[in-house]
């Protein structure tokens, strides 16, 4: 029926055996011409346009610059509408003025082309605006097009020559021009338009080639070979590397995983809180939402991961024409009859499965290790944004080597399961596909290799299970063994000054063999496994062919027989052999996400334990509105370091007014670092307000440094003033320091600034902070690591009434007594509360517990023999007179 509509349609034939098949000079019919030669490559524009465009208007690419190929391609494809609509007139025209026949295919025709040729100049121009350099439609579109019009043109040539005229004098011209426009296109789709000056400005000295490549290019990596041919001649270097794609850039990528784990995360509390309110009203108590790590990654990735899904589709099918073709080429050495040119033709279309199937393998491949790369890129960096936010508790129960092992293997893990994640339901259907094609050639003798997979099953769950466990096991192992290294590695100057070498060698050869231990196991079943499916082709070709040749006598192995179930069982192998390593890899990667949800789900501090307002007094700020401009301010604050355990500050009430200097002093262990942390928002806030105006700098006790030059880590990713710089520098007494390094402040400090004494390191944290040039400075004591000279320096220069913070709010943690008399407000601390608050004269006048901490301190044995060099011997004298007359020195 649909035969004899279109015979009906086209006014011919539409198929024709003795002239395309049966013939030993093969050519189309017209009608083919006219109907499949046009409608493929249209409806192959049509129906991968719209999403296309999808693509192009999601695109946040510059638009490119006019070029000539830009307007070389508007330009073609406009003449081609045009020569498309005269062909539509030219139809027109013979209704009306011929009494010949016109079929409907001569109207249809080239309606179809004109609109698909307007359809390319929209796609050509909202490329170049949305900064598209070339796309594989077009170039698919072009190719098709120019390949079915040399078709069509040799059959008008051979008919022409044939019948010794051409049918009709204009189509045939229509037909030249046609092809002849058609073809500089089609060059013209091979070609990448350039990219716009400031593109390349912009992406550095080194731009990766491959967005701005021709899709040619792409699909056959040739952007590579320049790279390839530089590597070849000389060792590559860091330098000969282009930059990354922006869309490999982590500041990119990681926003979007991060935004639906955001979401993930609200889920599970507003579970939490609906849970809580059942609970109170003595409702049935619904369980709370689990996150689903898992999902979060599809939600992130499932664009990439869905085409390269449809690549591996593709990959699969075409894996399986060749068996097809092989017997068609068996049965055509067989039959001598059959016209040389068959033979021939299913040569080509092997030829072609191959390299479309080569092309399509390598895409899928590409876009599943930068889809893995990704992910490995968004996991590291929610593990590391994490560590840095995670609450005091959680961080107790997440050890160092625990985080390490999250950022290096359970993500390195993930990464190398989505290469092959697509085999979960690619080997099935390849499995099932070919048993398929092997019971058309075998029959029913197929199902003795099909037991012999079935039988392999629940070994696979078995061994999926005993997997898992084991994994748990020697990954807790690991992490228990960078921990210790790590402590090992912090600690190893102790360890050598007490020469503890032998016991903690013995500690670390304990845990290693542990963890050999399970890796043996591991190994054991891992090769149980590559064993079992490494025999399982062999096995399932035998199972057949044996069955297939003794169950009956007329069952002969003819050679189209032998040799297309062999390719069939060739093609069988890959699947088999990639199970065990799939299913390995899927139960990793299961533990790997376990073990991350665990840490991602950990609890963190209170973003609000600080509340900020802004200069524009928006109502943010304390509630007293004399107290609106004041930039640390805490209201009745209590503190602790975890919400289970006992609060260790209390009551503390704190107002620091702008461009003071304030002073937090107390014993040891009466909550002066506590205080500091609780500013810092560090510590779970119980009751309470904590308000901060204005951009905080801190320096910590133990100073932080970074395996970075010297001067980075002062500038520390601000931009560089040369001014600000060196006076920084000077103000922090580096100045002597830069004389001494090797290569000035460009010396590459160590891990944990191994090549600083300890007085440099804090120098350093503290020039740090000056550079920074913020508005608050929280100052834990970071004169007590530096020599006297070199204190009273800072002091003068940096944090004193004279110094480059004298405008700023400075909230400084001492023990030093020579300082106190500068300071604007001094705040005693005693047992985790604010004891007293005032000036220096106004606390030593009321005779209270700042008098008994200068007189406990003053008067230890301790202070007379370390701390009296550190300190002005004047005020000292004049401290003891009043608070320890009595005291003999």
């Amino acid at each position: 029926m649909a035969s004899e509509a279109l015979d009906q349609y086209c006014g011919s034939q539409f198929w024709d055996n003795a002239l395309s098949w049966n013939t030993t000079a093969p050519d189309l019919t017209e009608c083919f011409e006219a109907t499949v030669l046009v409608w493929v490559p249209c409806g192959f524009l049509w129906v991968f346009a719209v999403p296309h465009l999808v693509s192009l208007y999601s695109s946040q690419k510059p638009s490119l610059l006019p070029s000539w190929h830009f307007r070389a391609k508007l330009l073609l494809s406009l003449l081609l509408f045009a020569v498309c609509l005269a062909d539509f007139g030219y139809a027109l025209y013979e209704w009306h003025h011929s009494s010949a026949f016109v079929a409907n295919a001569h109207f249809v025709q080239p309606c179809v082309l004109a609109a698909s040729m307007f359809l390319t100049v929209v796609l050509v121009q909202i490329e170049h605006e949305r900064g598209f350099h070339s796309a594989g439609l077009l170039l698919t579109f072009w190719l098709l097009i120019v390949a079915f019009a040399l078709v069509s043109m040799q059959t008008q040539i051979r008919l022409a020559v044939k019948n010794g005229a051409v049918a009709s004098t204009y189509r045939f011209v229509s037909l030249c021009v046609y092809t002849a426009l058609s073809l500089p296109q089609l060059v013209l789709a091979c070609l990448s338009d350039p990219a716009p000056a400031h593109v390349l400005l912009d992406e550095g000295e080194s731009p990766c080639p491959e967005e701005k490549s021709s899709f040619l290019s792409q699909i056959t990596f040739w952007w590579f070979t320049p790279l390839a041919i530089l590597g070849y001649k000389n060792p590559l270097t860091q330098d000969d590397l282009w930059n990354l794609k922006p869309d490999d850039l982590c500041k990119n990528v990681t926003p979007h995983f991060d935004g639906y784990w955001e979401k993930e995360m609200l889920k599970v509390k507003r579970s939490k809180a609906v849970r809580k309110a059942e609970a109170a009203s003595g409702l049935a108590v619904e369980p709370v939402y689990e996150a689903s790590l898992l999902w979060v990654m599809a939600q992130t990735f499932w664009k990439t991961l869905t085409a390269s899904g449809f690549f591996k589709l593709i990959n699969d099918c075409l894996m399986f024409i060749s068996p097809m073709l092989l017997k068609l080429l068996i049965g055509f050495t067989e039959d001598r009859s059959e016209p040389a040119w068959r033979g021939y033709f299913y040569a080509a279309l092997m030829f072609l499965a191959a390299l479309l199937q080569t092309i399509v393998l390598h895409q899928y491949f590409h876009r599943c290790f930068v889809t893995g790369m990704h992910i490995r890129t968004s996991v590291i960096t929610a593990v590391y944004k994490k560590a840095l936010m995670v609450s005091n508790a959680a961080r107790r129960t997440s050890t160092v080597g625990e985080i390490v092992n999250l950022m290096s293997v359970d993500a390195q893990r993930l990464m190398d399961l989505v290469a092959y994640i697509h085999l979960l339901w690619s080997a099935p259907f390849q499995i099932a596909l070919a048993m398929w094609l092997l019971w058309n050639e075998l029959g029913v003798s197929v199902l003795a290799g099909l037991g012999v997979m079935l039988l392999l099953t629940p070994l696979n769950y078995v061994v999926a299970s005993v997997s898992e466990k084991l994994q748990v096991q020697q990954m807790t192992l690991k992490d228990s063994r960078i921990k210790l290294m790590n402590e090992l590695l912090n600690g190893i100057k102790v360890l050598k000054l007490y020469a503890w070498e032998m016991p903690f060698q013995e500690k670390v050869i304990e845990i290693r063999e542990k963890e050999l231990k399970w890796l043996k196991k591991l190994n054991y079943l891992g090769a149980f496994m590559s064993f079992t499916w490494s025999c399982a082709p062999v096995i399932v070709s035998l199972a057949t062919f044996a069955t297939y040749v003794f169950s009956d006598d007329r069952n002969v192995l003819t050679p189209s027989k032998a040799f297309v179930s062999i390719s069939l069982f060739n093609i069988l192998r890959f699947p088999l052999a990639a199970m065990p390593y799939v299913i390995t890899c899927t139960v990793q990667a299961k533990v790997s996400i376990q073990r991350l949800k665990k840490f991602l789900m950990s609890d963190e501090l209170d973003p609000d334990a600080v509340k900020r307002y802004d200069d524009d007094n928006s109502g943010r700020g304390p509630a007293t509105s004399n107290l609106t401009q004041t930039p640390v301010y805490v209201d009745n604050g209590t503190f602790a370091w975890d919400k289970t355990s006992e609060p260790c500050l209390w009551n503390i009430n704190l107002s620091v007014e702008p461009g003071t200097l304030t002073a937090v002093v107390g014993q040891i262990g009466a909550g002066k670092s506590s205080l500091i942390s609780a500013l810092l928002g560090e510590m779970e806030k119980v009751i309470g307000s904590v308000y901060m105006k204005g951009r905080v700098a801190s320096v910590a006790q133990q100073a932080w440094i970074q395996n970075a030059t010297l001067k980075n880590n002062i500038v520390f990713e601000n931009r560089y003033d040369d001014a600000k710089y060196k006076a920084a520098i000077k103000s922090c007494a580096l100045e002597a320091d830069l004389k001494v390094l090797a290569a000035g402040d460009e010396t590459e400090i160590g891990e944990k600034g191994i090549n600083l004494s300890g007085g440099q390191k804090q120098r350093v944290s503290l020039a740090r902070a000056v550079y920074s040039d913020s508005d608050i400075y929280l100052l834990d004591d970071p004169l007590s690591a530096v020599d006297a000279h070199v204190g009273k320096h800072i002091f003068e220069e940096v944090i004193g009434p004279t110094g480059l913070l004298k405008h700023k709010t400075r909230v400084l943690v001492t023990h030093g007594v020579s300082w106190l008399p500068h300071m604007d407000q001094i705040v005693v601390m005693k047992a985790g509360r604010i004891s007293e608050v005032g000036s220096y004269r106004q606390l030593l006048q009321n005779n209270a517990a700042f008098s008994d901490y200068l007189r406990n301190y003053l008067t230890d044995p301790d202070f007379a023999a370390d701390g009296s060099e550190t300190e002005d011997p004047d005020i000292v004298e004049e401290v003891l007179a009043q608070v320890a007359p009595d005291f003999e020195r």
